[in-house]
């Protein structure tokens, strides 16, 4: 008898991590917290699906203020999901997905890979430009997406809450005493 567990098995493990902490930060050189659509959207939908938003802010485009501010959500004990959005495009100035994949300690490849098989069924082959990314650091899971309103949509309704309770509980799995 395999003691293989089931992916089915893990989903229901899973469910019960409850709450999670997110951190919500929108990376704009023109949004402000009036102006923020994007970034209300998310805290929307985490909360409405029972979890917390301690930390929410809108920074303008800077990577060192970037680096900082994700090192201090990763070092925040109520902060176990960060999710950024924004600044993920192929301007000179859109540094969001090499700042956080300086930070990363694993890449989750499949998150911006799906992402973008997504966006081309909604927007066709500009979706190649997409630069989503997740990936763990310090037991954290960070996702980077882009930050228009349908990608953010998109991101958080098929991938990340649908999953990061899952990814959290993965992560953390070897830390729960049984």
């Amino acid at each position: 008898m395999s003691h293989e567990s089931s992916f089915q098995d893990h989903a229901a493990e899973s469910a019960n991590v409850g709450a999670l902490g997110f951190a919500v930060i929108t990376l704009s050189d023109t949004r402000t917290d009036l102006t923020d659509m994007s970034g209300k959207f998310i805290k929307h939908a985490l909360t409405e699906a029972g979890h917390t938003v301690p930390y929410y802010r809108v920074l303008k485009e800077d990577r060192v203020k970037i680096k900082t501010l994700l090192q201090d959500c990763l070092a925040d004990p109520q902060v176990n999901v960060v999710i950024t959005n924004g600044g993920t495009g192929i301007a000179s100035r859109d540094s969001t997905i090499e700042v956080l994949a300086s930070v990363l300690e694993k890449q989750l490849d499949g998150f911006g890979e799906l992402f973008r098989m997504l966006s081309y069924q909604e927007i066709g082959p500009a979706a190649m430009m997409s630069r989503a990314l997740a990936g763990i650091a310090k037991n954290r899971v960070l996702f980077a997406i882009p930050g228009s309103t349908n990608a953010v949509r998109l991101a958080m309704e098929k991938l990340i809450l649908p999953q990061a309770g899952h990814i959290y509980w993965e992560l953390n799995k070897h830390l729960r005493v049984t």
